[in-house]
């Protein structure tokens, strides 16, 4: 990438589709209610589904899992959260993962550059999730 990122968001919707698919595809019933059960933590109840997903998005940092990471900046960004909000949220999971976050960090402002410029460029986010 000439603007020296690292990450392609293509590549990664196109091969997360792909994947789930095969998974999925795949009939095993504790996999298929995993990936439900996944899903629906994520929706609206005490917590509306914005927080929830700024909340994946720290424990994907901690975790410092980047597919994680982009999936969450994803949700976060089709959900209108500001970069101010989840710069904060990145912070705190700096704050609890210490200095092994850092690399993570800079994958997810990478991530979160490229999701802005697609917003700008009139991209539908939903279908890089």
């Amino acid at each position: 990438m000439a603007d020296g990122s690292r990450f392609d968001l293509d590549g990664y919707a196109t091969y997360r589709k792909a994947m789930n698919e095969k998974i999925l595809g795949s009939g095993q019933l504790g996999i298929k209610r995993f990936f439900n059960l996944d899903t629906q933590a994520y929706v609206d109840g005490a917590l509306p589904a914005r927080t929830k997903e700024l909340l994946g998005l720290v424990a994907s940092t901690v975790l410092r899992c980047n597919d994680c990471i982009d999936y969450h900046l994803i949700q976060c960004a089709r959900q209108g959260s500001t970069d101010e909000e989840l710069l904060e949220a990145l912070n705190v999971a700096l704050v609890v993962g210490g200095s092994i976050v850092i690399p993570h960090l800079r994958h997810a402002v990478d991530t979160l550059g490229q999701l802005r410029e697609a917003q700008k460029a009139g991209r539908n986010l939903a279908e890089l999730a």
